[in-house]
């Protein structure tokens, strides 16, 4: 048998086995949960990879930021433009910028409480909590919260939270759970965040 036609033959049986799984798989019936965290990059602009593939489904989509507040980035900019995603930055910047935690959890507080609104009304297919695990992380909001919230949830609703140090309990529930790991990172050579790359 020559190499190709044994590479054929391989990538048949590899193929027999895929169909296989996959005609075992099912529908679940209701959106999914997914977690992008860890101290790699990444985190957020995976979860924006998610909203561009959804649009382009024709699906309603939402977010709200947790965090980033009233930054300008080149995601929402694109969004805004394009149109079709419901926004909503409701962080006033990291918690060493506004140095008062009882304003952070008021604002974590009332990003949930819209979260929580779009992933019950059953008008979104996909709500996107960017850099909600650093407001758990912080406990401005509660798990069990976040929990009830997420179960609570529109059958037709996925779900994808962002940030470092996602908590168990929520990778737990989760249907997803992707950890970016950092292997380098242009901050430790001195580089500062360059527009289009970073934000």
């Amino acid at each position: 048998m020559s190499d190709a036609e044994s590479h054929k033959q391989k990538m048949q049986e590899v193929q027999a086995r895929q169909r296989a799984k996959v005609s075992e798989l099912r529908d679940p019936g209701r959106g999914l949960v997914l977690v992008h965290t860890g101290k790699g990059k990444g985190k957020s602009s995976a979860a924006f990879g998610v909203v561009i593939r959804a649009l382009g489904w024709k699906q309603n989509v939402g977010v709200v930021q947790f965090i980033k507040g009233k930054w300008i980035t080149g995601e929402r900019r694109f969004f805004e433009e394009v149109g079709g995603v419901t926004w909503h930055s409701m962080g006033e910047g990291f918690t060493w910028d506004t140095q008062d935690r009882d304003r952070d959890i008021a604002a974590a507080t009332a990003a949930f409480a819209k979260a929580r609104e779009m992933m019950e009304s059953g008008a979104f297919d996909l709500v996107v909590l960017d850099e909600i695990n650093i407001a758990l992380r912080y406990e401005y909001l509660s798990v069990e919260t976040v929990l009830e919230a997420l179960k609570a949830r529109s059958e037709r609703t996925a779900v994808i939270l962002t940030g470092r140090d996602a908590k168990p309990e929520i990778c737990e529930y989760a249907d997803l759970v992707t950890e970016m790991e950092q292997v380098k990172h242009p901050f430790q050579a001195g580089i500062k965040a360059q527009r289009g790359v970073d934000f």
